[in-house]
């Protein structure tokens, strides 16, 4: 049996860094297949959040309305279109958190989105939600304004809008153009399965 030398880094089940682990998968109508938080990175007041959503088709018009000082506190930033088929390619969202990050307001402002996170991510920043936008999941319903719930003790995410108002949204949905249409991301677009599946080519 060798000696741990250092308990205070590789820790034993009996004296854990924190009580809970640092992932953790939300569900609920907004993500019915899944969405992952890096909860160890959010801050305490975040757990439990409401706020109105503010809708953007594109990491980039989220960037530019943060540096912008068009983000305001509760409100939840929702990047839509950036999933595995959407991106294509499931791009990372560190420059928006980033950027609430430096403006200052990552205690009082959460962001959404079907694309992904880096490890360096900070504040209430949910990833991955699955079924994407690209594919006509709930994330590509929301509107401008709409409530969405966070509630990360009890693992869920919520669209606080009522059924009958989602389905004639969802009637209404029509797919986007694809970004890019020629080549290996093109193909990577049509095949790829959803983030709830490990966005692989199917």
């Amino acid at each position: 049996l060798t000696k741990n030398l250092a308990p205070e880094v590789v820790r034993d089940i009996e004296n854990p860094y924190a009580p809970r682990g640092g992932l953790v998968v939300l569900r609920g109508n907004l993500a019915p297949d899944g969405a992952v938080v890096k909860q160890s990175a959010v801050p305490e007041e975040m757990m439990v959040f409401c706020g109105a959503a503010r809708i953007f088709e594109s990491e980039e018009e989220a960037v530019e309305a943060i540096l912008g000082g068009k983000i305001k506190a509760g409100e939840v930033v929702v990047i839509r279109y950036e999933g595995p088929k959407g991106g294509p390619g499931m791009r990372e969202m560190l420059t928006p958190t980033a950027a609430i990050a430096g403006a200052g307001i990552n205690t009082q402002v959460a962001l959404i989105t079907d694309g992904r996170f880096s490890g360096a991510t900070k504040g209430c920043c949910i990833g991955h939600i699955s079924p994407e936008a690209a594919d006509g999941g709930p994330i590509a319903l929301v509107e401008e304004g709409d409530q969405i719930a966070i509630n990360i003790p009890d693992k869920t995410i919520d669209h606080m809008v009522g059924a009958d108002e989602l389905a004639k949204r969802k009637e209404a949905w029509k797919p986007r153009e694809p970004k890019i249409t020629t080549g290996y991301l093109a193909r990577y677009a049509k095949l790829v399965s959803s983030a709830a599946e490990g966005a692989v080519i199917e």
